[in-house]
């Protein structure tokens, strides 16, 4: 009931404008910052903590520990083992998600206020004293492991990680955040001991909070959840060399529908022309219907149900990226297609239209990504991340908004590498080989 209660408070906090987010730097008696953005017309709040570095800490023998070691948070703290960490959660109507991505690991929080101090102790239970029970690790291990197996056999997954494979080569983003059979099976609680005090330090953490707690409140809790972590981590990988050039890759697979995943070298996020990178993107595949990708692949040429391409923002090398399917007879038009207007917009860039189209949609989109105090949490623990001042959320419209015609022909010239595109085809596409 209880529980029921907090899901209906949360389905209640309503989309803010981007414009009203009023941001509040905080900084705890004991010097941990956060951002904080303050509504007490609910009775709840949300935070959102990350600890920078996540799966690329790991060693290459170790592959896949932050990730499982992230998956035991939930399993025991303190005096209590799983299946009392669990009750306990769930009789505060608290809730708790720990998730392992490439460049951190996140904590995400969700507390009634009139559980706030209860939930604030157990959840710094998980982060402080989690208890790697080796029947709990165990069982993790193996649904990860399962995972890893399934997969193996997921043309999308096969895709993404010999992309990242032919790209990074043995940097941490050359390979699965998962591990492998062979490096998780080797694993042990010792391993997880060791990897949670490599991973949860204060050197490295970023807190969003959104809802009904003040500053002052807000900086007894950071003291109160982090304040016993260790000053500092292990060390942060180094960059990642970027090691692929144009061309196509294909990787034989049984099925009658080829998966295609492309890009090549990217824009850092603080580099000047990131704006102009930002809507050309959009315009080229930003994933909606009037995207020159999805107009000319699908709609015109019925090559594939879906074409998208993204910035990808990764700490040690960012890229552009996109992916599409096709059936094996179409695959290798599909491919020709996207290169086809790679070039094309790199060498004539866009029509006034498009630019107008592109910066009316995210202009007008941007607000809605402000539904609950829980993505607040988030928007803003990965501002902080990403180096954003902390007024970028009243700011970013407006720097959508100035880019000109002038911008995105001369990024597109700079930024779009026609040569350098390459494809990793999964599947059996017709008229495709390893070297076309």
């Amino acid at each position: 009931m209880i529980r029921a209660t907090l899901t209906a408070l949360i389905a209640m906090v309503c989309s803010l404008p981007a414009w009203a987010v009023e941001i509040q730097e905080v900084t705890s008696p004991g010097g941990i910052t956060a951002w904080l953005v303050e509504d007490s017309s609910i009775p709840f709040v949300a935070l959102d903590i990350r600890f920078q570095g996540g799966t690329s800490m790991d060693a290459p023998e170790d592959r896949g520990a932050v990730y499982l070691m992230t998956g035991l948070l939930e399993e025991g703290a303190g005096e209590l083992d799983a299946q009392g960490f669990a009750q306990a959660t769930e009789a505060l109507a608290a809730g708790f998600s720990f998730n392992a991505y490439r460049d951190s690991v996140s904590v995400s929080v969700e507390m009634l206020t009139q559980n706030r101090d209860q939930a604030a102790d157990l959840l710094r239970q998980a982060l402080i004293t989690p208890r790697f029970d080796q029947d709990a690790f165990d069982r993790v291990r193996g649904q990860v492991m399962a995972l890893i197996e399934s997969n193996l056999q997921d043309p999308d997954s096969i895709a993404q990680e010999r992309f990242n494979a032919l790209a990074f080569g043995t940097h941490p983003y050359g390979s699965s955040q998962l591990g492998t059979v062979e490096t998780v099976s080797a694993l042990t609680r010792e391993d997880m001991v060791a990897t949670h005090t490599a991973v949860f330090a204060r050197d490295r953490v970023y807190v969003g909070a959104a809802g009904d707690i003040s500053a002052e409140e807000l900086g007894l809790l950071l003291d109160t959840l982090l304040g016993d972590l260790p000053a500092e981590g292990a060390p942060l990988p180094g960059p990642a060399e970027y090691l692929l050039e144009g061309g196509t890759t294909v990787v034989d697979f049984p099925t009658p529908q080829s998966v295609a995943v492309f890009g090549h070298r990217g824009i850092e996020r603080t580099d000047p022309d990131f704006f102009p990178a930002f809507v050309l993107n959009q315009i080229m595949g930003g994933g909606n219907f009037r995207s020159r990708l999805m107009r000319e692949v699908r709609i015109a040429r019925g090559l594939t149900y879906g074409i998208y391409s993204y910035l990808a923002l990764s700490d040690h090398q960012p890229m552009i990226a996109g992916q599409f399917s096709s059936s094996n007879d179409l695959v290798a038009e599909a491919v020709a297609v996207t290169r086809d207007q790679w070039a094309d917009i790199a060498a004539n860039g866009v029509t006034d239209e498009e630019l107008r189209d592109a910066i009316t949609f995210m202009t007008g989109a941007y607000p809605l990504r402000f539904d609950g105090n829980d993505t607040i949490a988030g928007i803003m623990a990965g501002m902080q991340q990403d180096g954003m001042p902390v007024d970028y959320i009243a700011t970013r419209n407006a720097q959508v908004e100035a880019v000109t015609m002038d911008d995105i022909r001369r990024v597109a010239g700079e930024f779009l590498q026609p040569d350098g595109l390459h494809f990793v085809v999964v599947g059996q596409p017709e008229g495709l080989g390893p070297s076309n």
